[in-house]
């Protein structure tokens, strides 16, 4: 594989997705406490994967509906959250069939750093969204590429691939690197107004043998989350 289409290896990654560190014990506790409390709200994953997210916050009393460019993914989606799920085969970097403002919020997990341009999946995020609806995101933390490539360099838009060993599977996956003050222009553009950056920890129940050794606060640099407001 070469590019992000997960539909050949969808079944390892939904089966990492469930136990692995940065899935189970971080990415998705941390977009989870940024909901807050969403029973009876409507909000649409956008990129729900095999619906982990979907199936949490629907646990949590939110009407959800999910959408994902891999068939596949949706496929176990659908395994998961039922027949009657509420869930499309669509890609964020086109026209999404869903109404204005049908949503009170969105969630985006670990999608944007797939696009290189993030000027139109943002301008149809927040038509989706209500006014005052809220976009949380979480993304590949850009100063975790800055030490990952230190010869890079950080200020410029990159393209680059990094592979991806799941059960037995190597899979190449294509990401887009920008600077934090991109995103946050990006943002601003779209109408959309930061109200929360977050770099949290870890899980509190996460199994120690999991865990990166660390020093201090016990986080690590992984992810960056945002929590945006529509205008």
């Amino acid at each position: 594989m070469t590019t992000t289409d997960y539909d050949d290896f969808a079944d390892a990654y939904s089966a990492e997705n469930e136990s692995g560190l940065f899935n189970a014990y971080y990415e998705r506790p941390a977009m989870l406490r940024l909901a807050g409390n969403v029973s009876g709200r409507r909000i649409l994953d956008a990129g729900c994967g095999s619906g982990p997210l979907s199936a949490a916050l629907r646990a949590k009393g939110a009407v959800v509906t999910g959408f994902d460019v891999s068939a596949a993914m949706v496929d176990l989606a659908r395994q998961r959250l039922g027949e009657d799920a509420d869930l499309h085969v669509a890609d964020l970097s086109a026209p999404l069939p869903f109404a204005d403002a049908e949503f009170d919020d969105v969630v985006a997990s670990l999608v944007l750093h797939y696009l290189e341009d993030w000027s139109g999946p943002l301008a149809e995020l927040r038509r989706v969204l209500k006014p005052g609806g809220r976009l949380m995101l979480s993304v590949n933390h850009p100063a975790g590429y800055a030490i990952e490539y230190p010869e890079a360099d950080y200020f410029a838009l990159t393209k680059y691939s990094e592979d991806y060993i799941l059960d037995g599977q190597t899979a190449w996956l294509t990401f887009w690197h920008r600077p934090l003050h991109a995103m946050a222009d990006a943002f601003a553009a779209a109408g959309f107004r930061i109200a929360t950056i977050s770099e949290p920890p870890p899980s509190p129940d996460t199994p120690a043998e999991l865990l990166p050794p660390v020093k201090g606060s016990g986080s690590f640099m992984c992810f960056l989350f945002f929590v945006l407001e529509s205008a």
